[in-house]
């Protein structure tokens, strides 16, 4: 009982050693003894008046802000338009700029209100540490978005096929990369995977060959066939001739001979092409003497 009383006395005399606790009890005791319309005023006047000062100045501030960076990205598309930069850089750079100058824009701010602002940047970093430990995939995502921007694998409008998915790539952003399948779905690929992964480019290069296997049945000329197929090919002016046509047997099935037809075109004739040709084929064919063939069993019974 004893040592809880000393220790009772010593926290007392701590307290009422503390510069801090005296002045708060001696700001108490003076409120008290003092009207209130006297203390009022000078509190409005000392406190109220500068802070409504503040936060009106913070607004005006944030107002002028926001219409000044919408100003900087607009700015900044017109001149990546009159200078013909790759639209990729576009969408990019806007959400990158936007971040980056909203934050500023709060730092701005909350300096502006009277807080301080080195000991907001250090708390900001142990945040950011604890958050970046966190969303290790977001950052990840962002990582990748920066390497595709620096070394361009594909661009805006290229027709690309990456993690089972297929489409025109619309807008490459801070995180994710916007697709639009043949089909007029919209797809977000995050860009972390997109920068590591395996893709398929289809627009990358000039041209493409276009590989077709058509079948016809044994008994069948094959010179007939094959004089058909590239007649067929040197008829459509979509088709390059250079290198040539190239049509050759490929596999002797079960029930059918099978030519393989390779020629090459432009990348954008690649689908208007291949349908366009197997319509042909099928048409032509026929009316050459030439026969598409179906499965067949032969059953022979023994007497």
């Amino acid at each position: 009982m004893l040592e809880n009383d000393t220790i009772t006395e010593q926290v007392t005399e701590t307290i009422s050693n503390d510069s801090t606790v005296q002045a708060m009890a001696e700001t108490v005791q003076m409120l008290r003894e003092t009207p209130v319309n006297v203390w009022l005023p000078q509190l409005v006047k000392d406190y109220l008046v500068p802070l409504g000062i503040k936060i009106l100045v913070s607004i005006f501030i944030l107002i002028i802000g926001r219409w000044v960076i919408k100003l900087v990205k607009n700015r900044m598309a017109n001149g990546l338009v009159r200078k013909h930069a790759d639209p990729t850089l576009h969408s990019f750079l806007s959400n990158l700029i936007s971040v980056v100058l909203n934050f500023i824009l709060i730092i701005i701010i909350i300096s502006i209100l009277g807080v301080n602002t080195s000991s907001l940047v250090a708390l900001l970093a142990s945040a950011g540490l604890a958050i970046g430990m966190a969303l290790s995939g977001t950052l990840q995502n962002f990582a990748g978005g920066v390497i595709i921007i620096l070394f361009r694998p594909f661009k805006v409008g290229d027709f690309i096929s990456a993690q089972g998915q297929e489409g025109v790539v619309k807008e490459i952003q801070i995180f994710n990369t916007i697709i639009l399948t043949t089909d007029n779905k919209v797809i977000h690929i995050p860009n972390g995977i997109l920068s590591t992964g395996v893709m398929t480019i289809f627009t990358k290069e000039d041209t493409r060959r276009v590989d077709w296997t058509f079948s016809i049945s044994y008994g069948d000329d094959y010179d007939k066939a094959k004089t058909v197929l590239l007649r067929l090919c040197q008829e459509d002016q979509r088709i390059l001739q250079d290198p040539l046509p190239f049509v050759e047997i490929v596999n002797l099935n079960t029930s059918s001979v099978d030519l393989r037809v390779r020629v090459w075109v432009k990348s954008a004739d690649y689908w208007p092409v291949f349908f366009s040709m197997n319509e042909k084929v099928y048409k032509t064919l026929p009316e050459e003497g030439l026969h598409f063939p179906f499965p067949q069993m032969d059953v022979h019974i023994a007497h």
